[in-house]
């Protein structure tokens, strides 16, 4: 690139300033490197034709931003019982929280009872414990559901959590049609990253494309797969590899929907995402952009989408976990309001922050409350929600923006060239690519080439972290036990086997939708561990090959 005289002279001058010789990385979190400075000749071609709400939404996808309606509040909730989680989620929306979203425990995630042998000692710990129509009930009671989006972190089992959810709101006599919220229901990350797997990833693929298929008929407001990066970077992936692998899993979606015979602009409208907001604030900013116009380019002109709510990318964020400590946990506060600031100008439509003690333990209320508020004084005291995009045209951002595009479009064609991304996951090329990342970054910490505040530098004060931990009570276990019991006593065995006998016929029939089949389960009260089993008698369980 030619540079003016003036860019010259500034190289002379700083080539003979004072330098830091802390041997510290200079290069972005994912190890892209920096220029010690960005001036307009670093802008890319276009970018002064980039207006907010317009193809390819590189400036966001409303034409007014914050200005027109603030990103959802959502704090990531669930704990013990359906009852205890209820009074927290009643006590954030009190709070100022403007949806919900739902943890479940491992169990639940992983499709089993709570009286199942290997659920002990994990019932209700990371989430709430949901096993039949009774709980789900239980979880909502008093929240009328026509008036709140509801959010809900499941995968494997998300078909039947779904529909424990519509069967609460026919309960309530809230049509499907009214129903606002997500399903996470992305199951490619949980084979790449999570490995909250259950089946193998045809019939995971299968249940995937049947709720996107009957939620496009049933239920139009729902977001019926919210393609998730967040666990692909917490697994140790660059920014670059958590945009990469997350478009080529968004792709993957729809090519399994159009060779089922739907309609691109049916169904792409309500394909959401989930991202990480990491602690290096303006490689995250330009990730978000990047997101937006590479999935509004590809869907226009790879599949033909026509309408602009196909091409619109739109994306919820959480703050990287991983980015938390457990030393001088409330340096976290910190941490938090960072990524967060990075996530409302990188244009998200929807939030949660970290909790400071979530390294520890659950969220006490009182974390969870600080967590809310610093939303909130970012919506309201900060005054970055009132100019749209206000990074627009940044050298830097810009720069980064495009470089990260340009990456992604690699990982993409090497995707491909391995025959899309079930034969990536199955050869373990993202598996690999995300251990090496998380490999060097480790390397980093130890070296000492990046800090990390209260772990490998500046660490006094340590011995004097104790902060109040929620605690579950350890009764929780037997109690939740007897009432899954309780619903089989209590119900009709007859409806309940036959609804089971159902399910099974149907996912041995491939053209046959499972989701009316898993609805009328629920409603027999069968629970979430019968209706997995049942399905597995037919998918059988998938085991990975390791990478090594």
């Amino acid at each position: 690139m030619l540079r003016s005289r003036a860019h010259e002279e500034w190289e002379q001058a700083y080539e003979a300033s004072p330098r830091r010789d802390d041997g510290l990385e200079t290069s972005t979190l994912s190890g892209q490197e920096l220029a010690p400075l960005y001036t307009v000749e670093d802008l890319p071609e276009g970018v002064e034709g980039e207006y907010p709400g317009r193809y390819p939404y590189l400036r966001g996808i409303h034409p007014g931003g914050y200005r027109g309606k603030l990103w959802t509040m959502r704090q990531f909730s669930g704990f013990a019982s359906a009852a205890e989680t209820n009074r927290r989620y009643k006590y954030l929306l009190e709070n100022g929280q403007t949806g919900l979203s739902v943890a479940f425990d491992m169990p639940t995630l992983m499709g089993l009872d709570s009286d199942h042998p290997e659920s002990r000692g994990e019932i209700g710990y990371c989430g709430v414990a949901i096993d039949s129509l009774a709980d789900m009930d239980r979880l909502f009671e008093g929240i009328p559901l026509d008036r709140v989006s509801t959010s809900m972190t499941i995968n494997s089992p998300a078909a039947i959590l779904l529909c424990m959810y519509l069967a609460v709101a026919e309960r309530q006599g809230v049509p499907f049609s009214r129903l606002e919220g997500t399903l996470q229901n992305d199951i490619l990350k949980e084979f790449i990253a999570q490995k909250e797997f259950v089946f193998p990833p045809g019939p995971s693929m299968r249940l995937v494309v049947d709720s996107i298929e009957f939620c496009t008929r049933e239920v139009p407001r729902w977001n019926t797969v919210s393609i998730s990066g967040y666990h692909i970077r917490e697994a140790g992936s660059t920014a670059v590899q958590e945009l990469a692998f997350t478009l080529a899993d968004g792709f993957a979606y729809v090519d399994a929907c159009l060779e089922r015979g739907l309609k691109i602009d049916d169904f792409a409208p309500r394909l959401s995402f989930f991202f990480d907001a990491h602690i290096d604030f303006f490689e995250e900013i330009a990730k978000f952009r990047a997101a937006r116009r590479l999935w509004a380019r590809h869907l226009r002109e790879r599949y033909g989408a026509t309408s602009e709510r196909s091409w619109k990318l739109r994306f919820h964020t959480q703050t990287a976990g991983v980015s938390l400590t457990a030393q001088q946990p409330e340096i976290n506060v910190a941490r938090t309001a960072i990524e967060a600031l990075a996530a409302v100008l990188g244009g998200t439509q929807s939030l949660h922050t970290n909790a400071m003690d979530e390294v520890l333990a659950l969220p006490t209320d009182r974390a969870a409350r600080i967590a809310l508020r610093t939303q909130q004084v970012i919506a309201y005291e900060t005054g970055v929600a009132n100019t749209v995009d206000p990074l627009g045209g940044s050298y830097l951002v810009e720069s980064l923006t495009r470089r990260m595009e340009e990456e992604a479009e690699r990982y993409f064609q090497r995707i491909e060239e391995l025959g899309g991304v079930i034969p990536a996951i199955e050869a373990g090329f993202m598996q690999r690519e995300i251990a090496d990342a998380a490999f060097r970054h480790q390397q980093e910490l130890e070296q000492r080439r990046r800090i990390m505040v209260g772990v490998n530098e500046f660490t006094q004060g340590n011995e004097e972290d104790t902060i109040e931990l929620l605690r579950i009570r350890p009764e929780l276990e037997e109690e939740q036990i007897e009432r899954v019991r309780e619903v089989r006593r209590r119900r009709d065995r007859g409806r309940a086997e036959r609804a089971l006998e159902q399910v099974r016929k149907a996912a041995a029939d491939p053209k046959e939708n499972l989701m009316p089949h898993i609805l009328e389960a629920v409603r027999a009260y069968c629970t979430e561990g019968e209706i997995m089993a049942a399905m597995e008698e037919v998918f059988g369980r998938y085991t990975e090959t390791p990478v090594i």
